[in-house]
């Protein structure tokens, strides 16, 4: 049998090479087929009708060099949905088959990308490994960034064979978004080798720009008629038992239920609606160290939030570099927030649309949370009944440009408050200027904020620039992030750029800087000295080293600041991958409140033990120095874990977040952590979680006395959840 697949295999691939030579370069031809394709990774002589993409273009390691595999990818449609084959041709027996869930595929992996709107700035991205686990996302800002908060309705399957393997996937209409007037979308391919750290595209790329949806190539559309068919309506019904410790030693069982509704009326138009959503937490919030005088910023989990969440992000963030980073005036943990005494506020109820008209996009959310009574120290308090208000409008300009408003607000029974932006980016493939100016509002109170980042990444130099004001007064922390009222700053580095096209070196950037940070509270404007270099080696592994020397003053305490910090990542197996970064700074330590120096080191580490197995540990150790410069104390925390994939989409995963203090010698933390979740079907899911916190924190008896700090288990749930879709 595999004798006949190999032998139909290469007759495919002989054909296929003809077709590709008539082509008209980028350009794929779409053609309808009046029958659905049945997807389970076999290819059917249905295909011998398609178009075909196989001139793919190497990356990397080796910049336009041919690749070592061929790779075919065809495209046809019914009037309900896209269909995609890709064929991996691959014979050395090192093809990387990992067990996966949604968006944590692994291994040897293809995709597909689709600009649906033609605006060259946004896409869908479907992918699918050799085991046949999935990943997608949005891709945004021309490709800078991505989303992958987003969940889509599609479907896939992956075959191995002797000589390679096969990925279907099907994409139906109305699971996307896109302008039903277009007789042709941006498209790309995309295929990573593991065992060779190939990353293959069909379309070119500047070796310094990355993936550019600008420059995607072209699906078109002969005889196909993109239609969403049906009511396009998703209903979760969700079914949640909470089981959780209380004060007085005994378990309350809390069963509860919610309802989520996705409706799509048009291609271009989402609205979602959560009722008495449950957001059990799955798993804790890492552990966080924080000796700055700024609080910390944590991940959205809640689906809710995180879904549709692309529209109300401010335009230009580069997620690969991280440089600029614009004002978050939106930030969605403010919303059901937690309290002091480590309850959550209710969220009663929450309502979100997006869309897009032409080149414009919009979206609002509305939430509303419960009241909730806490104790802090034995006095109570209360918290209003609050509303939440966001909209959005977001204009493309200047070919992929963009140009946006947001309005974010709250409203209690006490008041008032939000904030009014105005952002946008202008951009061409190998720079970006960003820029955002907001207003903020609280009673008869108000100030201005402004953050603006210029990027430009060519093939012989980069140069960076940011700059951020926040007034005193601006109050941009009641419904997003913004802690650090009353500062300036201006950060500028530069320097040239090596790509190199053989040897194991790959790449080698050296850059230096200036960076200027005023703290109203100081009344100073910090003063620094930037220098550093980054390589990139052949083999997929890298590091940066960074130094800054300046002036700086704190808490009335002027003073030689420093910090030197090295950064480097390791993914030369597909078996294994580790990070690695620390750093050594002389600095004004807020928590303790004196001057003295801090070192501080990270690493991550999984290994995959095999297909379904993977094991891992995240280290953190920080070093604090007395301002004499003995030692004031070491915390050490570790993040242990096993995570079991027996099957694509069914994940079991173990972990322990502990924490050990120098100065006490003993554990003063732990959080022992069990998750189970099977998604069963699209966007239906079975999660069984359990939640065990130890702690010394301080403990009392009735009569107030304070009793000796042994470890305690101090929360302790477990949580059962059930939602499934019925899709309309």
């Amino acid at each position: 049998m595999n004798k006949i697949f190999t032998v139909l295999a290469l007759v495919f691939l002989f054909t296929e090479i003809l077709i590709a030579a008539d082509s008209e370069g980028n350009v794929l031809r779409i053609k309808r087929v009046q029958s659905e394709i049945t997807i389970d990774g076999l290819i059917d002589p249905v295909w011998a009708k398609a178009d075909s993409a196989t001139n793919f273009f190497q990356k990397a390691p080796y910049y336009g060099i041919t690749p070592t595999q061929k790779t075919v990818a065809k495209v046809l449609a019914t009037d309900d949905a896209l269909y995609c084959l890709i064929v991996a041709y691959d014979n050395t027996g090192l093809i990387q088959v990992n067990s996966g869930t949604l968006d944590q595929a692994s291994g040897d992996m293809v995709s597909i990308m689709l600009d649906t709107y033609n605006d060259k700035r946004s896409a869908y991205k479907f992918a699918v490994s050799a085991s046949g686990a999935r990943d997608d996302c949005r891709m945004i800002d021309d490709g800078r960034n991505k989303d992958y908060n987003w969940d889509g309705i599609w479907f896939s399957e992956a075959k191995v064979y002797s000589w390679g393997y096969v990925v279907e996937i099907k994409i139906p209409f109305r699971s996307i978004s896109y302008d039903k007037t277009l007789n042709e979308w941006g498209l790309d391919f995309d295929r990573w080798i593991a065992h060779t750290n190939e990353d293959l595209y069909w379309n070119k790329y500047a070796q310094n720009e990355g993936l550019r949806i600008s420059k995607f190539g072209h699906l078109v559309f002969n005889d196909v008629k993109p239609s969403s068919q049906g009511i396009n309506l998703e209903v979760f019904p969700v079914a949640i038992t909470n089981v959780s410790l209380q004060d007085d030693g005994k378990y309350k069982v809390k069963p509860n239920a919610g309802l989520d509704i996705l409706y799509n009326p048009s291609p271009s138009l989402t609205l979602q609606l959560t009722a008495n959503p449950d957001f059990a937490q799955i798993e804790a919030d890492p552990y966080d160290f924080n000796i700055s005088r700024y609080e910390s910023r944590f991940d959205e989990k809640r689906p809710f939030f995180t879904q549709g969440n692309e529209i109300f992000m401010a335009s230009g963030k580069e997620s690969n570099s991280g440089f600029y980073k614009p004002l978050e005036l939106f930030y969605s943990r403010r919303i059901g927030k937690k309290l002091p005494d480590g309850s959550d506020v209710p969220l009663l109820s929450g309502t979100k649309a997006f869309g897009r008209i032409s080149d414009i996009e919009y979206g609002s959310l509305l939430a509303v949370t419960g009241e909730k009574d806490y104790k802090v120290d034995s006095v109570m308090h209360k918290e209003d009944r609050a509303y939440y208000g966001v909209a959005r409008i977001k204009k493309q300009i200047l070919d992929n440009s963009t140009l946006g408003i947001l309005f974010a607000g709250k409203a209690t029974e006490k008041g008032n408050s939000g904030v009014l932006d105005i952002d946008g980016a202008f951009r061409k493939s190998d720079w970006q200027l960003s820029y955002q100016i907001a207003r903020s509002f609280e009673g008869d109170k108000g100030d201005f904020g402004f953050s603006a980042g210029f990027m430009n990444f060519s093939r012989s130099y980069v140069l960076y620039s940011r700059t951020r004001y926040i007034g005193e007064n601006f109050e941009g922390n009641t419904i997003g992030y913004v802690p650090w009222k009353g500062t300036a700053e201006l950060t500028t580095i530069g320097g040239p750029n090596w790509y190199f096209d053989k040897g194991y070196l790959k790449s080698l950037l050296l850059y230096v800087g200036e960076s200027l940070n005023y703290e109203k509270v100081d009344d100073y404007t910090d003063r620094s000295i930037i220098l550093g270099i980054n390589m990139q080696f052949r083999d997929n592994w890298g590091y940066e080293l960074s130094g800054t020397i300046g002036r700086s003053k704190d808490s009335d305490k002027l003073y030689d600041s420093r910090d030197i910090s090295l950064s480097s990542w390791y993914n030369i197996s597909p078996l294994w991958n580790a990070n690695l970064s620390c750093g050594y700074s002389k600095t004004y330590n807020f928590d303790r409140d004196y001057l003295a120096t801090y070192f501080w080191l990270n690493n991550t580490f999984e290994w995959k033990a095999s297909k379904n197995l993977s094991i891992g540990n995240d280290y953190n150790m920080y070093i604090e120095n007395k301002p004499d410069g003995s030692l004031e104390d070491i915390t050490y925390n570790a993040r242990p874990y096993v995570t079991l994939t027996p099957i694509n989409n069914m994940t079991t995963r173990i972990y322990v977040d502990n924490v050990f203090l120098k100065s006490a010698d003993r554990l003063n933390s732990v959080i022992i952590g069990f998750l189970f979740s099977y998604n069963f079907s699209p966007k239906s899911w079975i999660y069984f979680a359990y939640n065990e916190v130890q702690n010394r924190d301080p403990y009392y008896d009735n009569n107030g006395h304070e009793l000796p700090r042994i470890m305690r288990v101090t929360e302790r749930a477990s949580v059962v959840k059930v939602n499934y879709l019925y899709y309309f």
